[in-house]
């Protein structure tokens, strides 16, 4: 693979996501907390990124690897460039890797952890950085992608009204929520349950 131009280096469980469209969120996704995302669709960058299409505050991704990465993009209204998105979160991105057959090793050999690195006069450093990288398994991410300070969801003349924990939870499920005719109230990670029982809600709502 070859940097897209963003220097620095990235270590992270590698995962996949096999989408044909939506990588905006996949990337803001808080359930991809530090993982190097593997994206197996052909093109990623074509039709740019828009603000209102995140599913949190920001990249969630450690790194990103693809197959083809375009910077130039095209689609009607108001549209930016995937490569300036990234570039502002400082997400390292790889390109020009057969994904296919990097899906297919893990498929074989499990998760793993995994680096990519613009930053390669020192190989003998990131492996032993490498080897120091926790697992994945039983991690405790949810205070990383909590919010830090409850906030509302929708409006206050809803016919319910929900208290939701937030483990990592995403901006689509807020708004199916609000779909529902529902208001939410979203409150941070370590929050006891006396603290979502005092806004007298209708239902209790655990994120993932």
């Amino acid at each position: 693979g070859k940097s897209i131009g963003i220097d620095g280096t990235a270590f992270g469980e590698v995962c996949f996501n096999t989408g044909m469209t939506g990588y905006q969120e996949i990337f803001t996704d808080p359930s991809y907390y530090g993982q190097l995302m593997v994206t197996t669709n052909a093109y990623i960058g074509n039709y740019g990124v828009r603000d209102e299409e995140v599913e949190s505050d920001s990249v969630k991704i450690a790194g990103l690897i693809c197959r083809n990465f375009t910077y130039n993009y095209s689609r009607f209204g108001e549209t930016k460039s995937l490569f300036d998105f990234l570039k502002s979160n400082n997400i390292v991105s790889i390109s020009d890797v057969d994904t296919r057959a990097l899906v297919s090793y893990i498929r074989d050999n499990g998760a793993m952890n995994a680096v990519i690195s613009t930053e390669l006069n020192n190989e003998k450093h990131l492996f032993d950085e490498l080897s120091k990288s926790p697992s994945m398994e039983g991690l405790e991410l949810a205070s990383k992608v909590s919010t830090k300070t409850a906030y509302t969801f929708g409006s206050k003349n809803s016919k319910y009204k929900i208290a939701a924990l937030d483990l990592g939870i995403k901006h689509n499920i807020l708004e199916n929520m609000v779909d529902r005719d529902m208001y939410v109230k979203v409150f941070p990670y370590n929050s006891n349950f006396e603290m979502l029982e005092a806004w007298n809600p209708d239902g209790y709502f655990i994120s993932n």
